[in-house]
């Protein structure tokens, strides 16, 4: 019988902060995009939307690895730090969804 490969806390906790960084760079790209909204500046909301959406998917990327790693029947200790990983990125993500239907809004009442 194969022994259980364990994740050692390091590789968690890099894990974790790759996706607190992407995240994290992810959320200040949403917010300057609905900056930009406010006075309709549509090309530079725009391109921080985009930023946004880049910076999720290396998050996403990581966090991809690590479901990876765990099918792989590697066992992956959860500590506090990868459940506020995963809580900031969750949120970002759906902050980004908010600010995508905003521009929407902000250009028809623009309009």
């Amino acid at each position: 019988m194969a022994e259980q490969k364990i994740m050692d806390e390091m590789e968690s906790q890099m894990t974790a902060f790759n996706l607190i960084l992407h995240s994290g760079d992810a959320r200040n790209n949403v917010h300057e995009a609905m900056d930009a909204m406010k006075v309709a500046d549509w090309a530079t909301a725009d391109a921080k939307l985009a930023e946004a959406e880049e910076s999720l998917r290396q998050a996403h990327q990581a966090q991809t690895e690590l479901l990876q790693e765990f099918s792989r029947g590697t066992k992956i200790e959860i500590q506090i730090i990868m459940v506020h990983a995963q809580d900031h990125l969750m949120t970002t993500m759906t902050l980004k969804e908010v600010a995508v239907e905003l521009m929407d809004v902000y250009k028809k009442i623009n309009a």
